[in-house]
C-alpha cells in the first residue's frame, strides 16, 4: 500500500516505513540565470522537493575549447550574483573543481551519493565534447540509480523540429526561418516563471573560488565592470532599454559601428542570463503597442533565428564541431600558413582602417560589432586567404561572447566554407566598407587615433596619396585586394564552378 503526501511517499507493510524525499540536483552551464530556465522549474516543480544547484569548473578543459579569459571571468563574477538569486530561493550552490570534463563523473556521483540527490536536472548543450560528457554523467548516475532529465532550452525552437519534407535539418537559413516563424505563430511561446521558494534547504552553498586556473587573454577587472556589468537584474534592465528604445530603427542602425545600434546582449545570451526566448516574447508584447517597431524588430527578431539555426547546424552536422567544414570540399583548399600576416590581422596592424579598428576592438573590449566580424573574417580568409579556422579559434580567444554555433557558423558563412543560399560567395572590399558603415570614420578613430587629422577618403585610404606625418607609423595595406581576389576566386574554381562574388 502506498500513499502520496506534500512530496513524500510513505511505504506501509510488515510495520515499516519508508520516506522518500525527492532531493534534485540542478546543473548550471549555458543557462546562469533563475526565470525562465527549463531545467530549472522542472527540478522545483514539487513545492516540497529539495533542490540543489550545481556549477563546474573545468578550466584545462576551457582553454582547450579556446574560451577567453574575459568570458570565463564574465561567468565567475555572475556566479557570485546567481548564488545570492538561488538562495533566495532556498536553493544552495555548490562548486565542483576538475581539471577536465573527463573527471566530472566520478566527482559528481560522489556529491551526489552525499547529499542523497534523487535525480539530476540539466539543460543539454549541443557540441560534441558536451554531449560525451553528458553522457558519460547519465551513465555514472543512472548505474546509482539516480534519475536524469535533460531539457531544451538553449534555443527558442529545439533541435528537431524544424525539419525539411523529408526530415533532415535545413541547410540554408531562409527557409529554415520561414518554418521555424510559422511554428511560433502555431504554438506561442510561454515564459517559465521564478520557481517558488523551496521550504527548506538541507545544505550549505560553497564558496566561490576566487582562482579559477588561468585566465588567457583576460581584460583590466575596470574595463569589464564598465562595459559588462553581471547580474540577471541587470541583464533584464538592458533587455528592456533596447527593446523601448533601439529596437524600432534596429534595422537602420545595426551595421553602423559607431552608433549604439545593436543590443550588446550576446554575451548574457551566451552565458544564459538571459534566454533567447525573453528576447523574442518581450519583442513581440513591444509590438503590440508600437506597430511602428515593425521592420526593425523583425530584423531583430531574424538575428534570434539565426543564432537558433547555428545550434541546429551543430547537431544536425556535428563535423562542424571538429574543426571540419560544412562544405567537406572546401578542406582541401590550399590555406596560407603566413604567421606573420596572421599576426598582423590580429593586432590591426593591416594597413586597412576598418579592419584594424575592428581587431583593435575585440582586442581591448572583448567583443566585436556584428558587421565587423564579418568584414575581419572575410578579409583574412578572402583577402590572407589563411584559413578561417585560425581566425575563429582567434575570436574564441578573446570574445566575452563566445559561442561555438555563432563562431563557427559566421566564420564558415565569411569563407564560403558554410551555409550560404547564394549561388556564389561574397568578397567584401575591405577599402569600400569603411566609407559604407563608418562614412565619418568615428568608429575608426575610437580604435586608430594614429589617423587623427585625416577625414574623408583619405581617413579610409590612407596611403592612397603617398606617405603624410598625419599618420606616421600607421602600416601599409599588407595586401592589394584586388589581387588577392583574384587569386582567391581562382582557388575555389580549381574546386569547383562559381559564379562571380557579389558587389559588397
Amino acid at each position: 500500500m502506498t500513499c502520496r503526501l506534500l512530496g513524500r511517499q510513505f511505504i506501509f507493510g510488515d510495520e515499516r516505513i519508508k520516506t522518500i524525499m525527492t532531493h534534485a540536483l540542478m546543473w548550471f552551464r549555458q543557462d546562469l540565470r533563475c526565470a525562465d530556465n527549463s531545467a530549472l522549474f522542472a527540478a522545483c516543480r514539487e513545492h516540497t522537493a529539495a533542490v540543489t544547484a550545481l556549477y563546474c569548473i573545468t578550466p584545462e578543459q576551457w582553454i582547450e575549447h579556446d574560451v577567453a579569459g574575459v568570458r570565463i571571468d564574465f561567468e565567475r563574477r555572475h556566479l557570485a550574483e546567481l548564488k545570492r538569486d538561488l538562495n533566495a530561493l532556498n536553493i544552495p550552490l555548490i562548486i565542483i573543481q576538475a581539471s577536465r570534463y573527463a573527471d566530472l563523473p566520478q566527482q559528481i556521483a560522489e556529491r551526489v551519493r552525499s547529499l542523497a540527490i534523487t535525480e539530476l536536472h540539466a539543460n543539454r548543450q549541443y557540441e560534441t565534447h558536451e554531449q560525451q560528457r553528458d553522457a558519460a554523467v547519465a551513465d555514472v548516475l543512472t548505474s546509482m540509480g539516480i534519475r536524469c532529465h535533460w531539457h531544451e532550452d538553449l534555443c527558442v525552437v529545439p533541435p528537431g523540429r524544424v525539419l525539411t519534407q523529408d526530415d533532415h535539418y535545413y541547410t540554408v537559413f531562409t527557409p529554415f526561418k520561414r518554418n521555424w516563424l510559422a511554428q511560433l505563430y502555431e504554438q506561442p511561446i510561454r515564459l517559465r516563471p521564478v520557481p517558488q521558494k523551496r521550504l527548506v534547504s538541507h545544505t550549505n552553498s560553497d564558496e566561490i573560488p576566487t582562482n579559477w586556473g588561468g585566465l588567457p587573454n583576460a581584460l583590466s577587472t575596470e574595463t569589464t565592470l564598465h562595459l559588462w556589468p553581471v547580474g540577471e537584474a541587470h541583464a533584464w534592465q538592458r533587455l528592456q532599454s533596447f527593446i523601448a528604445d533601439d529596437i524600432g530603427r534596429y534595422d537602420q542602425k545595426r551595421n553602423l559601428p559607431a552608433v549604439n545600434g545593436t543590443s550588446t546582449l550576446s554575451p548574457y545570451l551566451a552565458a544564459g542570463i538571459l534566454s533567447a526566448r525573453q528576447c523574442l516574447v518581450l519583442a513581440q508584447q513591444h509590438l503590440t503597442h508600437n506597430a511602428a517597431a515593425q521592420t526593425g524588430t523583425d530584423v531583430w527578431i531574424s538575428e534570434l533565428c539565426w543564432r537558433d539555426f547555428y545550434k541546429h547546424i551543430l547537431v544536425g552536422f556535428p563535423h562542424v564541431c571538429r574543426h571540419l567544414a560544412f562544405k567537406r570540399d572546401t578542406d582541401a583548399l590550399p590555406w596560407r600558413q603566413d604567421i606573420a600576416l596572421f599576426q598582423a590581422w590580429c593586432e590591426g596592424k593591416t594597413g586597412y582602417p576598418i579592419v584594424d579598428a575592428a581587431m583593435r576592438q575585440l582586442k581591448e573590449t572583448g567583443w566585436m560589432h556584428n558587421r565587423l566580424r564579418m568584414i575581419t573574417a572575410m578579409f583574412l580568409s578572402k583577402d590572407l586567404f589563411i584559413d578561417w579556422r585560425w581566425g575563429e579559434r582567434h575570436f574564441m580567444q578573446h570574445l566575452i561572447d563566445g559561442d561555438l554555433a555563432a563562431n563557427n557558423g559566421g566564420w564558415q558563412w565569411a569563407a564560403s566554407t558554410g551555409n550560404d543560399a547564394a549561388p556564389y560567395f561574397r568578397i567584401f572590399n575591405p577599402t569600400l566598407q569603411g566609407p559604407k558603415f563608418d562614412p565619418d570614420g568615428e568608429f575608426i578613430l575610437r580604435f586608430v587615433p594614429e589617423l587623427k587629422g585625416l577625414k574623408g577618403k583619405l581617413l579610409h585610404e590612407p596611403h592612397s596619396k603617398g606617405v603624410s606625418p598625419l599618420y606616421a607609423g600607421y602600416p601599409r595595406p599588407i595586401v592589394n585586394h584586388a589581387e588577392a581576389r583574384e587569386f582567391t576566386l581562382a582557388q575555389f574554381k580549381a574546386l569547383s564552378q562559381v559564379a562571380m562574388p557579389a558587389g559588397d
